[in-house]
């Protein structure tokens, strides 16, 4: 396997480090390094985790904030440096219903890519079902999304408590 993988995906639960994990694997790339922000600013709260994100990242960064066409940000700036997207979570959310086809397409983004993109998105499935018709399709959605992305995907990481655990490729055994 290439020792520097194209495409890798960090998933995890809320608050447990996967956006620092997420940046720290960019990191291993030099040059140019651009973060793809798919998150709106809706209210306060969300304001506030912007800023702390932001604040985290050097100048070295470039950002760019599209909370729709994230397969068409990352087929314009191919070539430009190696791309943070997080996250893939806020990103479902924001397409509303039926982002089917939206998926199709990152997914097809995804495969041709030559600069290494890291993807961030939340781990939902690990929760109770949810109560209501509307949160349990998205989480059915996302959990969709997630096994496509992870099938493109050269590495796949879990942030579990702040700690890295390597999913994908799996280690040989015997």
């Amino acid at each position: 396997m290439n020792s520097e993988p194209r495409i890798v995906m960090v998933t995890g639960g809320a608050r447990s480090g996967k956006s620092s994990l997420a940046e720290s694997i960019l990191c291993r790339h030099a040059g140019p390094r651009i973060y793809v922000a798919t998150a709106q600013a809706w209210d306060d709260e969300m304001t506030q985790r912007i800023k702390l994100h932001r604040d985290r990242r050097d100048a070295d960064w470039t950002t760019v904030e599209e909370p729709l066409d994230l397969p068409g940000v990352l087929q314009r700036t191919d070539g430009q440096g190696a791309r943070l997207v997080d996250c893939l979570t806020l990103w479902l959310a924001n397409l509303g219903e039926a982002p089917g086809p939206a998926i199709d397409a990152l997914c097809a983004v995804l495969e041709r890519q030559q600069s290494p993109v890291v993807l961030v998105t939340n781990e939902l499935g690990q929760g109770i079902v949810p109560e209501n018709a509307l949160a349990r399709r998205f989480r059915d959605q996302h959990g969709l999304m997630n096994q496509a992305v992870a099938r493109i995907a050269d590495e796949v990481w879990m942030a579990v408590s702040g700690l890295p655990l390597r999913l994908k490729p799996q280690k040989e055994t015997a």
